[in-house]
């Protein structure tokens, strides 16, 4: 039996999801709003992180988005979300670490400097700090306090940028050789990517990859997939794409200027 628990939003979430609708499977689901409820006892029994998501197959908790994508791919061979050659799972694996690494903590910094900042700003500094210390990661609580508080003047959104141009200049590397990013065929290399890119073009930052189309055709391809419609798009509401609407001011200008000064 499979259970997992996410949020909708979640791109570490999506990710998963991807896998499971490739894999033709189904978990029961437990979605998580993230305001709080992550950081529940009876959660934390299962995620001490206190992040979605959480796999737990046959009651045995599976965390780590990363990791989770291969458990999954280990435990339901067929279809493969890793190539064979070991260069090219060696490629799937380096997009996870890099993701993991350095992409993720900057896709936080990005969302929190423009899209989820104006719902902070609603309330007093003291209520939003509260909410935010609640975290039990405090390097990403001071992400968020710095973005909250000095949105794309933050200190952090220079190198932020900075990380997602390094990761789409090794996607544009890896499509010069082949249609995917680890080959010829679909993986767990695009599951990690997919969420990432989403929410670029989500935080209306698409324009950092106007210089490579082959990203452009590979990102045409991968929203039309079956998978990621379903994982995604499918499951977004009105309330789910709120946050990326009318983002007030456009983040472009002030990332253009970001992207001179680090020219």
């Amino acid at each position: 039996m499979l259970e997992l628990y996410h949020n909708i939003n979640s791109v570490c979430a999506q990710k998963v999801r991807i896998a499971l609708e490739e894999k033709g499977q189904q978990a029961e689901e437990h979605v998580l709003t993230l305001r709080g409820d992550q950081n529940e006892p009876a959660y934390l029994k299962l995620n001490p992180s206190g992040v979605v998501p959480t796999l737990v197959h046959d009651g045995a908790p599976v965390v780590e988005s990363s990791l989770i994508l291969y458990y999954i791919d280990e435990i339901f061979p067929a279809p493969p979300l890793m190539p064979k050659p070991p260069l090219a799972r060696l490629r799937v694996r380096l997009y996870n670490k890099l993701i993991d690494e350095y992409v993720h903590n900057s896709c936080t910094i990005l969302t929190f400097a423009t899209a989820f900042r104006p719902n902070f700003l609603k309330v007093t500094r003291e209520v939003w700090l509260a909410e935010i210390n609640k975290a039990p990661l405090k390097r990403r609580t001071e992400y968020k306090r710095s973005v909250i508080e000095h949105a794309l003047d933050s200190e952090f959104a220079g190198d932020a940028l900075a990380q997602h141009r390094k990761l789409l200049a090794w996607m544009a590397d890896s499509l010069a050789s082949g249609p995917y990013l680890a080959g010829d065929s679909f993986s767990n290399a695009e599951c990690a990517v997919i969420p990432y890119i989403l929410r670029l073009e989500l935080l209306k930052l698409d324009r950092l990859w106007a210089d490579y189309p082959a990203i452009a055709d590979w990102w045409a391809r991968m929203r039309a997939r079956p998978s990621v419609k379903a994982a995604i798009f499918d499951r977004m509401t009105e309330k789910d794409w709120a946050p990326f609407k009318n983002l007030a001011p456009d983040p472009w200008p002030k990332v253009q200027e970001l992207l001179r000064a680090t020219a």
